[in-house]
């Protein structure tokens, strides 16, 4: 008898019925170099923790996370922020953020202004009613986050931080986005 297999949209297999759980870290070898280990555990922890923030907030609010990350942004940003600010904050097209956006002011939860001067130029900022709803998801959200880490105590949350840190400030340095070697080799031409 051959076993089923389901693939789930975030990669992870859920084999049999015996629910055992295949992610994105399982696809590593004891033979693989330990850095690549350690990128597919990191990336699986965050799928595994974005998957419940995103089934919550279905469940809960009826929305998604793209939704709460550009209401996250102008609830830190309460003069609210342009539009191609909102697509570089989120690192996303402006079509997209323009769809949110679109979606969000229907409901009353962001107004969009023009900015004197320049009527290309589009403010969008949190409503009164689109504050207190992201208030009431943001407060959700951190009990999710604080529930799903609470298996680490606290000394264990800041060595991760500080590693995390560490590891952050190293990719800033060596992770700069690269242009292709067609365009440099041309620059050398020129």
């Amino acid at each position: 008898m051959g076993t089923s297999v389901a693939v789930r949209k975030n990669g992870s297999e859920l084999i049999d019925s015996a629910a055992v759980l295949v992610d994105l870290e399982t696809r590593a070898t004891e033979n693989d170099h330990q850095a690549l280990r350690l990128w597919l555990r990191l990336l699986s922890c965050t799928v595994r923790i974005e998957n419940h923030v995103r089934s919550g907030l279905r469940r809960d609010f009826s929305t998604t996370l793209p939704r709460f990350d550009l209401m996250a942004q102008l609830d830190r940003n309460p003069d609210g922020l342009r539009m191609s600010e909102l697509s570089k904050r989120l690192m996303v097209s402006g079509g997209n953020v323009t769809g949110i956006t679109d979606q969000l002011e229907r409901e009353g939860l962001v107004a969009r202004t023009f900015e004197r001067g320049d009527r290309r130029a589009i403010t969008v900022k949190l409503t009164p009613t689109g504050h207190k709803r992201f208030r009431v998801m943001a407060a959700q959200h951190e009990q999710w986050i604080v529930e799903l880490l609470s298996g680490l105590s606290q000394e264990n949350k800041q060595g991760m931080l500080a590693i995390l840190s560490k590891l952050k400030m190293h990719l800033s340095l060596v992770a700069t986005p690269r242009t292709s070697t067609r365009s440099n080799s041309a620059e050398r031409r020129s």
